[in-house]
């Protein structure tokens, strides 16, 4: 087996990590990719030179995905509708201040 299929059967290998970029004018990180790397570390410096070239980017979170657990969409009417009762969870009611900002 050559050095280069050793190799690119050994990234194989690599977990799938998710990357999650927080940009200049935001306040939230936002899902852009995913990637394969052997750890962490590796995952952050690979996302910056994939998803940041143009310096677009001031935090870079990684997720190794099998730690990813989503709600599945065809749950979604009787997932969400218990809050629909629930008041309390969405405080329309109350007047913020204009000085207030990001809520």
């Amino acid at each position: 087996m050559s050095s280069e299929n050793q190799s690119a059967s050994g990234r194989a290998e690599w977990p799938l990590w998710e990357i999650f970029i927080r940009s200049k004018q935001g306040l939230d990180h936002k899902h852009v990719g995913s990637l394969h790397a052997a750890d962490a570390q590796m995952a952050i410096e690979n996302a910056r030179d994939v998803y940041t070239r143009r310096m677009e980017g001031v935090s870079i979170w990684v997720v190794e995905s099998k730690y990813i657990h989503a709600s599945n969409p065809d749950d979604a009417a009787s997932f969400y509708d218990p809050a629909s009762d629930k008041v309390y969870r969405h405080p329309t009611f109350y007047d913020l201040p204009d000085e207030l900002k990001h809520m």
